[in-house]
């Protein structure tokens, strides 16, 4: 299942299961076949990520599941560091071994042995400081997450966006009639190819600035701080 097939299945489910479901199907096409859906419990920046309790949003090995929540590995799990969640961040791939508290060299080494050997974390910001992230995992030994990282963003935000219009949540709510100008569409459609500022310049034969211009004024009216959230949340309701 290709991307755009994913977004066609996300806009016509209506079961927080069936899209995860369909979340879990298309990454592991991708040689991830576990994945965990979480959030922060409040607004709070010092708060870390947790996973949410609902079984649909996780396809973890339920025995890790537990070991996790009974041990309380959220509070200093490397892979869903706040402070690190400026970008995707790849399972023992981010950071050297020795720069890692042994706490944190410990859950890591017991992920693997529970059969999640390679991975990467993807973090979604929303209004008023949110947060949440997606886990992709692989319990494969030559998988690499950083060559499939730009496809398991794209997955990510897809899957955030249309979570939050099933299940809504804070972000669900902040809902807003948005009217994108027609430059600000062009600018979008040609990220959706691919396409650097540069490009998309070239093509529509406007400076390079111009075209940032464009895109800071769809991010800012769509509430996003990243072309692919902005991108997810212009698809979907069809502004573009």
């Amino acid at each position: 299942m290709d991307l755009f097939c994913f977004i066609e299945c996300a806009k016509q489910s209506r079961s927080p299961e069936v899209l995860f479901d369909v979340l879990v199907s298309c990454s592991s096409e991708q040689g991830f076949s576990q994945v965990a859906y979480g959030a922060l419990t409040d607004a709070e920046p010092t708060r870390r990520p947790e996973y949410l309790p609902a079984a649909v949003t996780v396809s973890f090995p339920s025995a890790w599941r537990e070991r996790y929540a009974e041990r309380r590995y959220n509070a200093i799990d490397p892979v869903v560091r706040y402070d690190d969640a400026v970008g995707t961040v790849s399972m023992g791939s981010t950071r050297s071994q020795d720069r890692l508290q042994p706490g944190e060299v410990r859950v890591l080494n017991e992920a693997k042995e529970a059969g999640l050997k390679h991975g990467v974390t993807v973090p979604l910001f929303g209004p008023f400081g949110r947060l949440w992230v997606v886990s992709f995992a692989s319990r494969f030994d030559d998988v690499d997450p950083q060559y499939r990282l730009s496809r398991l963003n794209a997955l990510a935000w897809q899957f955030h966006h249309a979570f939050t219009k099933i299940a809504p949540s804070s972000e669900g709510k902040c809902h807003m009639k948005v009217a994108l100008s027609e430059r600000e569409k062009d600018c979008l459609r040609w990220v959706e190819e691919g396409k650097s500022s540069w490009e998309i310049g070239v093509i529509l034969r406007v400076s390079e600035n111009t075209v940032n211009f464009h895109l800071k004024n769809a991010m800012r009216k769509l509430e996003t701080n990243s072309r692919t959230h902005c991108l997810a949340k212009a698809i979907r309701p069809g502004l573009i």
